[in-house]
């Protein structure tokens, strides 16, 4: 649901952030905190220095390496203030408290990254060419994060450099930021272990040209990938989608009031009535947008007569975001349900991971108290079992399978190959953002979504309720987007969206099928070099062999 930071939909080049230059723009140095964080972590030392008497400068590094990577989350992240203070009802300070530690906590990434370099470059020459990309995988492999996120969102809006996520995943794209990151440091400080400049420089420039080399290859085959899946793309089946976007204010929703439901009902048949005269095959709505609750057992449409009636005027099936529930055992779900032309409901996927505090309360068998603090009607959703590609029949006889997905799902790298694992010809994703305002977050999650893409190698609709909705193609690219609106401040009526789209089957890449591999290899690479590192250090120890002690005689002896 959210990300680190966000490239500025409007420039296209910036980033909601602090010290950040988006990548490419500048040659790829998309991190400057970073770059900055390697000479304060390292101190003036250097690699191979001995940090026995120096060990006072690393704790000042380390924070100041903590402080970049919090300052850099709260520039991501500040409409967390706004988040809290709608959904706990919290006063300003403590909203601001709260972000404040979140930011630190989510800042330990880069308080890992610093620590793991400061002790891997205390006794070795490892260049940070090779150090800083699999130390800082490392660390976001590792750091359990309260949102999901990663430094790879940098460069959602740069196709080419994310196609390696299909061998990679996201933390592929991070590895290479930070690769020639750290080969420009080692360029411009030729901090190397050698007392001799020249070959200091030569280097230097070595590791800048291998980094370069790389990065090449990468363009080059984000290049020739894009080239292939626009090819597949070109003579592949096409299927036109109607995105419905309600624009409703998360203190209004029908489910919570329900004098509201009638209404909020009829503008989105409305905009569904207008999709199929525009010729939709397929029409999805947002996360819960349906405005009233539905029995576990539902199997088919309300009649005419009932104010309930899912589709009125219209038959094109429809993806329908809902809470579903179970009297018998007073459940809850989050669910998605498909209901065909003859308005039966052919399938239904409930949503597996809940969104901590807003579906479930983490702790709350040991921490009874927490439910005090958190709204009626929230908190309380059961997860779903199993993943679920539903069954889309069109009017021709074909059929496909629809990988579907609720809320954050869609940029959780993890559910997303159990989704690709059924090998779905479209990725449905239906999202409520309301919560969260129309600034940055709805941007950053549709960037972190398109990697869901690359990844599986299908296109992706986005259904949000108040924006961003969107058309993803397999490359990750966002053919058509809607605006985020944020219908608490503005109200806006109901729109919808169409477009048509390739249906590929997804879910054969290579890490569909490996997942974080690479990740994990890094993590082994880094464990690797600390092992060598003590051992390092360890020798140079029995080398100067143990100290003598003085022996103070007293006076008269």
């Amino acid at each position: 649901m959210v990300g680190v930071l966000a490239p500025n939909s409007r420039s296209g080049g910036t980033v909601d952030g602090v010290g950040v230059i988006d990548a490419f723009r500048m040659p790829v140095v998309s991190e400057l905190h970073a770059f900055r964080s390697f000479r304060l972590v390292l101190g003036r030392h250097g690699a191979g220095a001995d940090c026995r008497g120096s060990c006072l400068h690393a704790a000042p590094g380390l924070i100041v390496c903590w402080w970049a990577g919090t300052v850099m989350v709260g520039g991501g992240f500040y409409w967390i203030i706004e988040l809290l203070r709608r959904f706990a009802n919290l006063s300003l300070p403590v909203a601001v408290l709260l972000y404040v530690l979140f930011c630190a906590y989510q800042g330990s990434v880069f308080l890992l990254f610093g620590w793991l370099v400061r002790t891997i470059r205390r006794r070795t020459s490892y260049s940070m060419t090779l150090l800083a990309p699999v130390t800082m995988v490392t660390s976001e492999l590792l750091v359990p994060l309260l949102f999901p996120s990663h430094l790879a969102i940098m460069q959602a809006w740069h196709p080419l450099v994310i196609q390696i996520a299909d061998l990679t995943g996201p933390m592929g794209v991070t590895a290479l930021l930070l690769m020639v990151n750290g080969a420009v440091y080692d360029l411009l400080t030729n901090d190397l272990l050698t007392n001799d400049l020249l070959t200091r420089r030569r280097k230097g420039l070595a590791l800048a040209i291998a980094a370069a080399v790389i990065l090449l290859a990468a363009l080059l085959y984000g290049k020739f990938r894009m080239q292939h899946f626009d090819s597949l793309s070109a003579g592949a089946p096409k299927l036109k989608i109607g995105l419905v976007q309600p624009n409703v204010a998360y203190n209004e929703k029908g489910l919570e009031h329900p004098e509201q439901a009638g209404s909020q009902l009829t503008a989105i048949q409305e905009q569904s009535r207008e999709l199929e005269q525009g010729g939709a095959q397929l029409i999805v709505w947002s996360e819960t947008s349906y405005p009233y609750p539905l029995p576990r057992d539902f199997q088919e449409d309300f009649p005419e007569s009932s104010n309930q009636r899912i589709r009125r005027g219209f038959t094109t099936p429809t993806v329908v975001g809902a809470l579903t529930f179970s009297p018998a055992e007073s459940t809850f779900y989050n669910s998605a349900l498909l209901i065909d032309r003859e308005g039966r409901a052919t399938g239904r996927y409930d949503k597996m991971l809940l969104l901590a505090f807003g579906e479930r309360v983490p702790g709350e068998k040991y921490f009874p108290w927490l439910r005090r603090y958190i709204p009626q009607g929230f908190g309380s959703f059961t997860p779903g079992k199993e993943v679920s590609a539903l069954s889309l029949r069109t009017a021709d006889g074909s059929a496909w399978r629809l990988g579907t997905m609720i809320c954050y799902e869609d940029i959780l790298p993890g559910l997303l190959r159990r989704v690709g694992a059924l090998h779905p010809h479209l990725l449905v994703n239906l999202t409520n953002d309301t919560w969260f305002g129309a600034r940055a977050e709805p941007l950053q999650h549709l960037a972190l979504a398109v990697f869901g893409s690359v990844e599986q190698r299908t296109s992706m609709v986005r259904a949000v309720n108040s924006g961003v909705s969107a058309f993803v193609d397999a490359n990750g690219r966002v053919t058509q987007k809607t605006y985020a609106v944020d219908p608490y401040f503005h109200p806006r009526p109901a729109e919808s969206s169409l477009s048509t789209l390739p249906l590929l089957e997804g879910g054969h890449t290579i890490f569909a099928k490996v997942g974080d591999l690479f990740a994990y290899l890094c993590a082994l690479a880094t464990a690797f070099l600390l092992v060598r590192t003590e051992q390092v250090s360890a020798k140079t120890r029995l080398k100067k062999g143990p100290q003598k002690k003085l022996r103070i005689v007293p006076r008269g002896k």
